[in-house]
């Protein structure tokens, strides 16, 4: 059964319906641009009644005539005249099934609507083209030659009568123009609706268990004429529970927060972190009280800055300088060069955006939040992407902000040394404030089990050669990979290691075959792993990217192709507790809680390979314990392991090879407990 949207904004349109409508805007200009200008493709156009439809199902009315609009004007300096009217069309039936699955209307007030719409629209075409006679008069002439050429040829052919028969018909249809055109209107929209219904319907009903709500909704807006004025903040007795949740996010929490200090908030995946951001970012909690000097202004200059643990959902220019002034006004240009030196972007102004690498992504963000001059700046775990020196500098950064601007930080993270540089530190255990010493999580302690000795065989994933160049032979050419020579054999485990932009995310995407490389192999047992896609498991730095199910378990299943009993056993080992977990919706978890159900869905599907580009990503202690242990238990079945990864220490035991890449080139392959030693223990 659909699920009805719930939280529908009132209002101007909000800055998600702006993101949704744009979005949807633009695969309407490529489907209806491309019906009519390739002959013959104009039914492909009818394809965007479903990408209005989807507006209309999720969101109001406004957000469906912005992106209509849109993409009508877009449409227009393309092509012409024929994308406005395929846009016009789709946006009438994709809208009516939209909003009928909204309000959950049956099929008979669907009816009646198509039928009212239909009319609408007939007499609307007729009015139009009696308003414009001069075109009507010229389309008729060009249907009436067409007409004549094809009885031509039905008379050499010998077919009189059908010739004949042709020109009747179709002068009586022109004679009749405002009937036959009513009827031909009335007909389409029909039939539109009818297959958008069965269609777009089911799609609609596919994707109504992901949840749609805005998890910022309530935040950012300053009444007209109030400047943003986020402090100081007093939270009292302060809770928050997620529609559906078994319990609060958070509860009877105090807390007082003024300029020009750096606060640090610390706990394990799952404790309410990230929703006290949003807190403070302006979300209305559910009980208690915020009191504030005034509104947060999320986003405006002097307001709120938030950098969350995605740096991929807030980056938005093509390139980083465009992405830094975002959204800024002339007036307040800030100076890109000197913000990019200080998050350590030098000289990468007009680099593209997508060709950064995940850490570099989350500098950039930085960059982009700290151009906005923000009097509250919130970091949710904006060092979860970077290596060893680039959370040092960042961690530096934030901590020399409230000193030298007129700002407070603070700084979600689950790593205790960097808050040990804050000013005071908030712990945080099942939503509530702690005191004392970190809270140990279950399973604190254990070790995890040993892997197998060294591997026999021969290799099962293989590069050789293994070169690739985004964008090659273009002006835009980045070199990501050179000439890279590595074997994996069944039961090893090797982790290849290296700063921000390195290549590691590309080698990650290249050996699971996601990639075809510019030049070189990559062979899984022999052959291209390309044309094996599936045999080797690749778990993303983002784990929601891959989670295609709105649960837990039903997520499982479907990435392991096993029963509920096997993805039981799955969660069990990636130390997720089925009857916890197994029925909760995939978009109510913590960061380091997804890379586990990523990881569950990779152990279920028994793979040959896996690839975990930086697992360890946003995951506490436990959660590392966890991982650590599934990873072993895949080593310890036959499957080759590679871990792309900021920090040598944790995997070692799991992961006795390291590989270093530095410039997408391969320095050195050694043991990890080597690399370890001569690096003091420390990351690499």
């Amino acid at each position: 059964m659909p699920v009805r949207s719930a939280g529908i904004a009132r209002g101007a349109v909000t800055s998600a319906e702006l993101a949704v409508a744009a979005v949807m805007a633009s695969l309407v200009v490529v489907v209806t641009v491309i019906g009519s200008l390739i002959p013959h493709a104009g039914p492909l156009a009818y394809l965007a009644a479903f990408p209005l439809g989807l507006v209309a199902q999720r969101h109001r009315l406004k957000a469906l005539l912005l992106c209509a609009a849109t993409a009508a004007l877009i449409g227009f300096a393309l092509a012409g005249v024929g994308p406005v009217i395929f846009v016009t069309f789709c946006a009438f039936v994709g809208g009516l099934v939209g909003t009928f699955k909204r309000r959950e209307r049956g099929v008979g007030s669907l009816a009646i609507a198509t039928a009212l719409l239909a009319l609408a629209l007939a007499l609307l075409a007729d009015a139009v083209l009696l308003l414009f006679s001069a075109s009507r008069r010229l389309a008729f002439a060009q249907i009436e030659n067409i007409t004549k050429g094809v009885a031509r040829i039905l008379q050499r052919l010998g077919l009189d009568s059908l010739a004949s028969g042709l020109r009747h018909v179709v002068g009586t249809a022109l004679q009749y123009w405002w009937l036959t055109v009513g009827m031909l209107v009335a007909a389409a929209v029909i039939l539109g609706v009818s297959i958008s219904w069965v269609l777009l319907g089911a799609l609609i009903d596919r994707l109504s268990g992901i949840a749609t709500e805005d998890r910022l909704a309530g935040a950012g807006r300053a009444p007209s004429g109030e400047s943003p004025a986020p402090l100081p903040v007093n939270l009292a007795g302060v809770g928050y529970h997620y529609p559906g949740a078994a319990q609060d996010a958070l509860a009877d929490l105090d807390l007082d927060l003024g300029p020009g200090e750096l606060v640090a908030v610390v706990g394990p995946n799952g404790s309410g972190k990230s929703t006290l951001a949003r807190i403070l970012a302006g979300v209305p909690p559910t009980a208690g009280t915020v009191d504030r000097a005034g509104p947060t202004g999320l986003g405006l200059p002097g307001g709120v800055a938030l950098v969350a643990q995605r740096p991929e959902s807030q980056v938005l220019g093509v390139r980083a300088f465009e992405d830094v002034e975002w959204g800024l006004p002339p007036e307040a240009r800030p100076d890109v060069t000197a913000i990019l030196e200080l998050v350590g972007l030098g000289g990468m102004a007009q680099r593209e955006t997508s060709t950064l690498s995940g850490g570099e992504l989350q500098r950039l963000a930085v960059a982009g939040a700290l151009a906005r001059r923000p009097a509250l700046f919130l970091s949710d775990e904006s060092t979860a992407m970077l290596d060893s020196a680039g959370r040092a500098s960042l961690v530096t950064l934030l901590s020399s902000l409230p000193k030298q601007l007129p700002m407070s930080v603070v700084h979600v993270t689950h790593r205790e040394a960097e808050a040990q540089v804050a000013d005071r530190t908030i712990r945080l255990h099942h939503g509530r404030l702690v005191s004392g010493p970190p809270t140990e999580g279950p399973g604190n302690g254990r070790r995890p089990p040993e892997p197998p000795g060294p591997p026999a065989g021969g290799p099962v994933l293989v590069a050789k050669d293994l070169s690739h160049t985004y964008a090659a032979r273009t002006p835009w050419a980045h070199d990501a990979l050179h000439h890279i020579d590595l074997a994996v054999r069944a039961g090893e485990g090797m982790v290849v290691t290296g700063s921000n932009g390195s290549g590691k995310s590309t080698l990650a995407w290249v050996l699971a075959g996601l990639i075809n490389p510019t030049g070189g192999v990559c062979e899984l047992d022999g052959a291209p792993v390309t044309g094996q896609v599936g045999r080797v498991g690749l778990a993303f730095q983002h784990s929601r990217l891959q989670l295609q199910r709105p649960t837990v378990l039903a997520d499982v299943q479907a990435a392991g192709g096993v029963d509920e009993e096997g993805a039981e056993r799955a969660l069990t080992e990636a130390g997720l507790d089925p009857a916890r977990f197994g029925d909760m919706p995939v978009d109510r978890l913590s960061g380091g809680q997804l890379r586990r159900v990523a990881l569950a869905g990779l152990v279920a599907g028994d793979p040959r390979a896996v690839v975990l580009d930086e697992p360890f990503a946003g995951l506490d202690e436990d959660g590392r314990r966890h991982l650590l242990a599934g990873m072993a238990g895949l080593r310890a079945r036959g499957c080759a392991v590679v871990v792309v990864s900021h920090d040598l220490e944790p995997v070692a035991e799991v992961c006795p090879t390291a590989v270093l890449l530095v410039g997408g080139r391969v320095v050195w392959v050694a043991p990890t407990a080597d690399q370890l030693s001569a690096a003091g223990g420390g990351d690499q």
